[in-house]
């Protein structure tokens, strides 16, 4: 704060991430913290626990010693990320807001890519575990799958919400059992991982009886058994965009400026051997 005195400035940036035990957080801090050293700033980083009441908390609590804020996976409505970016400088990943820079992997493509591969595979009937009721990505995602298998003439099912963790995976395997499906593709790798281990519990063999895909290539994602396929996204690239494009915010005296949007980051399908052609499907039995 005394560096702040003769500036205004603290060189001092936030970055506020919804669940800082998800392995997807290590490579956006790993960017963004690359990008705010290359600049001479300093990176402080919150957690909001899934909560868009403990965000907005953490928010208040950063907003008189920093100079910008980051909001990776917020869960916070639009209108509050309106009335935060007209305090301070903000810049979103995996969010689109109007008015708003945000910093978005290509959705589409990455959506289109597995689930041509599953069509090639045979499935013809498809479970998609869904994300926090709060995330906009994981909407923008299902969006996509409906566009992608009314062309692909498949069966498509949303189940959810699920809670972004192993335990949410876990949860999930009496609704995906009832819902029939030869395939499941799940909002992140930690449902997809959580899932798996609940299927072997019950003796349900991936990919033999479920194929099983997840999103974002995590750590560790190739070390289970089976290993899984996944969609890949440059999640360090997304951690240097950001801070990068909220430093440029940052320099800029004018705020009427507008600037053209960030390009979209790529994803890939990355296959494993978490997914094959369907074979039988095992349900259940009921409880004694």
């Amino acid at each position: 704060m005394a560096r702040a005195l003769p500036t205004g400035r603290t060189h001092t940036i936030a970055l506020v991430v919804a669940d800082i035990t998800n392995p997807v957080v290590f490579g956006i801090v790993r960017g963004a913290e690359s990008a705010a050293k290359a600049d001479g700033y300093t990176l402080v980083i919150a957690e909001s626990q899934e909560s868009g009441d403990a965000e907005s908390e953490a928010i208040e609590r950063l907003m008189p010693s920093v100079d910008g804020i980051v909001l990776a996976t917020t869960r916070l409505p639009s209108a509050r990320i309106h009335e935060i970016a007209e305090q301070k400088p903000v810049v979103l990943i995996n969010r689109a807001v109007e008015g708003i820079v945000g910093i978005l992997p290509d959705i589409g493509s990455g959506v289109r890519e597995l689930l041509t591969h599953l069509e090639e595979l045979g499935h013809r009937s498809i479970a998609y575990l869904a994300g926090p009721e709060t995330s906009w990505i994981s909407d923008q995602r299902f969006e996509c799958m409906l566009d992608a298998t009314e062309r692909l003439g498949i069966a498509l099912v949303e189940i959810g919400p699920n809670a972004p963790t192993i335990e949410g995976g876990r949860a999930a395997l009496r609704r995906v059992m009832a819902s029939r499906t030869t395939a499941v593709i799940a909002f992140n790798d930690l449902i997809a991982i959580g899932l798996m281990q609940a299927a072997a519990a019950e003796g349900i063999t991936v990919p033999h009886n479920l194929s099983v895909a997840g999103f974002d290539d995590i750590f560790g994602g190739e070390l289970i058994t089976p290993a899984l396929t996944t969609v890949r996204a440059q999640l360090v690239t997304a951690g240097e965009r950001a801070v990068e494009s909220l430093l440029a915010e940052l320099a800029t005296t004018d705020s009427a400026t507008q600037r053209p949007p960030n390009p979209l980051l790529t994803t890939t399908l990355v296959v494993r051997d978490s997914t094959s052609s369907p074979s039988k499907l095992i349900t259940r039995s009921a409880p004694d």
